[in-house]
């Protein structure tokens, strides 16, 4: 298979996983906000990723949210989930419960903490790639990972049956660029950073962008459509808030999964709440920042 054997391309948020007072995953919650962000015009949602705090789900919680998150999607658009581990075969038990939920896809990251060669990251793939039957999005994300893939290796893992896209999440722009071009003809590329280089990377060529800031600002969704469009002006405004949110979010004490929950709760947006640990839910300064920030973008 190749990039054509799937449609996946827009803007499809990264969703955030809620959690209800107990602690457990609130799957209403969850719910409203991919209505909202489908309403709002996602072509798709990414469930149990970063933003979705998936390190802190165990198995059986990613398998029940995987089959939440088709039934919120209800047939409106992809539905994309998280199912990468430490080793292969925890990863393609994941996989086939995501198949047995109804996704279209699953996400997948090299495996974390341990460094690997390009050797053994291809082969964690091609193992994956043999074993599942749903299309694989690569997920580059070293900064998190540890792992990098190169788009030299991106290269070759486009040569596996089942890899048909990738998220490009380094946060490099040379790097984007670099794999944009490299596996474009093969795969479908999706940037992760949209809210610091989407327009560009849409205008370069990229099908789609996954970000967690739609979450909070729906402005990253219409990102993608007018750099698309051609609506320069817009885009550049898009990308300027977008640009400024980011900022935000990771300074002053604040650092991106927490501070997105905490400003969707300011907005009174379902899917916020408390992140679990070992992150903690801003407060003091950090949270009072947060608020004089959102009020001068005029989200509050």
């Amino acid at each position: 298979m190749n990039r054509n054997a799937v449609s996946w391309m827009g803007p499809m948020p990264a969703m955030t996983t809620p959690f209800d007072t107990d602690g457990r995953v609130d799957d209403r919650a969850f719910s409203a906000n991919v209505d909202r962000l489908l309403s709002a015009g996602a072509t798709g949602i990414v469930a149990c990723g970063c933003t979705g705090e998936f390190w802190a789900l165990s198995h059986e919680e990613r398998e029940r949210l995987y089959a939440s998150a088709v039934a919120a999607v209800d047939g409106r658009g992809t539905t994309i989930v998280g199912t990468g581990c430490v080793t292969a075969q925890e990863t393609i038990r994941l996989a086939r419960a995501a198949k047995a939920a109804g996704a279209d896809g699953v996400l997948v990251l090299p495996p974390y903490f341990v460094k690997l060669t390009d050797d053994e990251i291809f082969a964690h793939f091609a193992e994956i790639s043999a074993a599942i039957d749903l299309p694989v999005m690569v997920y580059n994300i070293p900064g998190n990972a540890v792992n990098a893939v190169s788009p030299a290796l991106a290269a070759r893992l486009a040569a596996l049956d089942k890899v048909l896209a990738i998220k490009e999440s380094s946060g490099d722009w040379n790097n984007f660029y670099a794999m944009l071009l490299a596996v474009k003809d093969e795969l479908r590329v999706f940037c992760g950073p949209s809210s610091v280089f989407g327009v560009p990377a849409v205008v370069a060529g990229a099908d789609g962008t996954i970000d967690c800031f739609p979450n909070v600002w729906t402005g990253c969704l219409d990102l993608f459509y007018a750099a698309r469009d051609g609506r320069t002006s817009d885009a550049q405004a898009l990308q300027a808030t977008g640009r400024r949110l980011t900022d935000l979010f990771v300074s002053g004490g604040r650092t991106l999964y927490p501070a997105t929950k905490a400003a969707m709760d300011m907005m009174g947006l379902a899917g916020g709440g408390r992140p679990r640990p070992p992150l903690q839910p801003l407060e003091g300064e950090p949270l009072a920042g947060l608020r004089r920030g959102l009020v001068e973008l005029g989200l509050l």
